[in-house]
């Protein structure tokens, strides 16, 4: 049997990791999303508390269907839980306090160095491991000046050790499901719109903000069953090209934990200069703008 300080030390993560969720829950509270999304965190964080083992212990033998199974645990929330067991923090917390750093994220991924974070990061406007897993699979990440088929093979199993999982496929080169280009133009609408009339709650991130100041605008929206956040870039590429107010992350994520991120920036050259566009999806938002009866020009 167990001493009682060995139980305590086992339930130490349990304590530490609804923490985490609570503090999430609390963060989304204070920036107007979704009460479910809220209560969700604030339901699961209580689960951990009360568990009387080890939720590792849970994963170890059961995965994500062992969490799954306790009550208030779904299947965002086992993912979320699994990545603060493997990791020790949770990348949507980063998130939401305007804190993410992608050149040092990218660079805990073996084959990525400091000047080849910058670049991808730069060129595919890509901040979380998962993004660019994406990219590693779907021949996005192959069109950055340095990255051949080798690195790429080391990237993806690196990636697939982090993320505690086998590695994504991706079939034919299509991409993994995401939000229409209608949809992500349009969420990025509403967040230009609701920042620049200052209806939406502000956090103060930790990154280039060395007086501590709430000014990077954040915004919860839903549509077509996916659930977005919405910043403005807050990362040295943006704050050196003097394009903070320009760039803009739409996280997004859905019930079934697909999950991903876009940049929706104003292009500068070509035929959709002076247009929104989604970086990476510019075929699909010239198409979108010639079914508005829009010119490249207009």
């Amino acid at each position: 049997m167990r001493s009682a300080a060995r139980a305590e030390f086992d339930l130490s993560f349990n304590v530490a990791a609804a923490r985490i969720l609570r503090d999430c829950g609390e963060l989304l509270r204070q920036q107007n999303a979704n009460p479910f999304r809220v209560n969700a965190f604030m339901r699961a964080a209580q689960t951990l508390e009360s568990l009387e083992v080890d939720a590792r212990e849970i994963l170890k033998k059961r995965g994500l269907e062992g969490l799954v199974e306790l009550p208030a645990i779904g299947t965002g929330l086992a993912a979320a839980i699994d990545e603060i067991a493997r990791t020790g923090r949770l990348s949507r917390l980063d998130r939401l306090r305007g804190s993410v750093d992608p050149e040092a994220l990218f660079q805990t991924v073996p084959g990525l160095g400091p000047e080849l974070a910058r670049r991808i990061h730069a060129d595919l406007h890509i901040d979380t491991l998962e993004a660019l897993e994406v990219a590693a699979h779907d021949g996005m990440l192959a069109t950055v000046p340095g990255i051949g088929a080798r690195r790429i093979a080391v990237i993806q199993a690196g990636l697939a050790s982090k993320l505690g999982r086998a590695p994504i496929v991706v079939r034919n080169q299509k991409r993994v499901r995401e939000p229409d280009v209608d949809v992500l133009l349009d969420v990025d609408r509403e967040y230009r719109a609701g920042a620049a009339q200052g209806r939406l709650p502000v956090v103060a991130p930790r990154r280039f903000n060395p007086e501590g100041k709430p000014w990077l605008p954040i915004l919860h929206t839903s549509r077509d069953g996916w659930h977005f956040t919405v910043l403005y870039s807050n990362t040295a590429r943006a704050h050196e090209l003097k394009r903070t107010r320009d760039w803009v992350v739409v996280y997004f994520h859905d019930d079934e934990h697909r999950e991903g991120q876009r940049t929706v920036v104003t292009e500068t050259h070509g035929p959709l200069q002076g247009k929104r566009i989604v970086r990476g999806r510019e075929a699909l938002c010239a198409r979108h703008y010639e079914h508005r009866g829009e010119s490249a020009t207009t």
